[in-house]
């Protein structure tokens, strides 16, 4: 195939700091070339606001500009590079933000969430295997978000962004399960790794938090705590299944140590705030385990009295990407959603076209309860 064009949104400059002006994120006819040999042309169906596209925006997490923005979606296989053999035209598929090379030491110990190829790959705009498939109206380079740039109406990524999901899945959902899922249910069960019956609590009710509380919800975990400060999420999340819903405050900490006696013995941050991780830490009863998810101001220092550490037995951990391999772990999910013990469709808040995508964006700033989807099917 040859190149062709389309529409994408373009952020063409962010600084951290400045102004916000979400108009910065506009939609422009930018030229797609057709995939390599170990590439995949895959038509865009949805594709859904995420606060890491959002930090792009904000400058709070850098990243080579100008830049079509994106990477949670869904789509169809249009084309695959003479090299790959796993997918087909035709198939279904949602992308993985981490396109896992399969031959660095991480991937090799099956840790693909830290794929050193991918990831720099990443942090350069690239795909894995070098340079870009974008290009303006003036001929210019432009930059792929975290080797996927979904805001468009095609896109071009390695064979490893990609994972094949069924022809019956609702493609509006499966968006969904590249990111969100991936890393709040992924963090619940492959990184804290929560019992049936154990406790836990959730700080902040984004995406990704939202999805800690269905992955907690499904396995059976109790009770279920979640913290945030907008009354508007805290009324989502109870609909999920959370049993205790806090509005954030000074005295947080200490209130869930009261009303779970003693403290959780899980705490999920998803926030990406400092003062959130802070009072998760000190929610945790003797024992516990608090796994941040949430990416807070990479220049921010955390003050821990590495004493409490052992005198309470406690663990602190990251987790990237739900500490997924997503070959196996979505699949595993969406048998979950089928079946009715993952409502990942009640995360979806509301759709929205292309053309709206920089009003789109303001509204997850402002904390809009809920997935907002950008519908690229039409």
């Amino acid at each position: 195939m040859t190149a062709q064009t389309m529409s994408a949104a373009v952020l063409r400059d962010g600084v951290q700091g400045a102004p916000l002006d979400f108009s910065r994120l506009a939609v422009e006819e930018v030229t797609l070339a057709p995939p390599g040999a170990h590439e995949v042309l895959v038509d865009i169906a949805y594709a859904s606001l995420c606060h890491s596209d959002l930090s792009v925006i904000t400058g709070d997490r850098p990243r080579p500009l100008p830049m079509v923005l994106g990477h949670e979606a869904s789509g169809r296989v249009v084309e695959v590079g003479s090299a790959v053999n796993a997918l087909s035209v035709g198939d279904h598929v949602v992308f993985t933000y981490v396109a896992a090379c399969g031959h660095c030491r991480f991937c090799r110990v099956g840790r693909p969430a830290l794929c050193s190829e991918a990831g720099a790959g990443n942090a350069a705009g690239e795909l894995v295997s070098g340079g870009s498939r974008l290009t303006d109206a003036s001929g210019a380079t432009l930059n792929h978000h975290l080797g996927i740039s979904a805001f468009a109406n095609h896109a071009v990524v390695d064979a490893g962004s990609l994972v094949r999901v069924p022809p019956t899945l609702d493609l509006r959902a499966a968006a969904l399960f590249g990111c969100a899922i991936t890393t709040g249910v992924g963090a619940v069960i492959n990184a804290a790794k929560v019992q049936l019956g154990q406790s836990a609590a959730v700080f902040g009710c984004g995406g990704v938090g939202l999805a800690a509380i269905l992955g907690l919800k499904a396995i059976g975990a109790a009770p279920i705590v979640v913290v945030d400060v907008k009354e508007s999420q805290l009324a989502l999340a109870k609909e999920l299944g959370a049993d205790i819903t806090l509005v954030s405050s000074a005295t947080t900490a200490a209130e869930i140590v009261e009303l779970t006696g003693g403290g959780v013995e899980h705490a999920i941050d998803a926030s990406g705030s400092l003062p959130a991780i802070e009072s998760a830490f000190a929610s945790l009863l003797r024992g516990g385990q608090l796994v941040v998810v949430g990416l807070p101001d990479p220049t921010a220092p955390w003050t821990l009295l590495p004493a409490s550490l052992v005198a309470n037995d406690v663990t602190v951990r990251g987790s990237y990407m739900g500490s997924c391999v997503p070959a196996r772990d979505i699949p595993r999910f969406i048998q979950l959603f089928e079946h009715g013990r993952l409502p990942v469709d009640k995360l979806v808040g509301t759709t929205i076209p292309l053309s709206d995508i920089a009003d789109g964006m303001s509204r997850l700033h402002d904390g809009f309860p809920g997935r907002i989807v950008v519908d690229l099917s039409a």
